[in-house]
């Protein structure tokens, strides 16, 4: 199966695991942009002006901001906010969870319940619904 128009921005600050899933993706033939903070992925985001990411996933606790802040800036451009947004973290409050969904994310997974596969089993299910570049 080849992936190679599906472009998936991860922003995690954790190094190593960012690695693996940026290994694990392109393992998988995705075209894939790392991010170790949400700032970076800002940037990267401002400077596209086409070939946006077809999915995000999104550490919630970041050093430079947290996912609710992420997607706050997402929501202030027309074209980010339509890009499907997969929160991953350690924890999850009921409170924290409704906040995101209510900013526009489509799922969060808390990275202890999931193994990295299921977890681009997640990711796939979202760009099925993306229509092809």
């Amino acid at each position: 199966m080849s992936n190679l128009n599906n472009l998936i921005m991860v922003v995690e600050d954790e190094s190593l695991l960012l690695e693996a899933i940026g290994k694990k993706l392109q393992r998988e033939g995705y075209d894939v942009l790392l991010c170790t903070s949400a700032g970076q992925a800002v940037d990267y985001l401002k400077n596209m002006k086409e070939n946006l990411p077809d999915v995000i996933w999104l550490d919630y606790y970041l050093t430079d901001m947290n996912g609710l802040e992420f997607m706050d800036l997402l929501g202030k451009n027309e074209n980010w906010k339509r890009i499907p947004v997969i929160v991953v973290s350690n924890s999850a409050s009921e409170q924290k969870v409704a906040a995101l969904m209510k900013k526009g994310v489509k799922k969060h997974i808390l990275k202890a319940d999931y193994r990295l596969d299921e977890i681009v089993k997640i990711i796939e299910s979202y760009l099925k619904k993306v229509p092809v570049r």
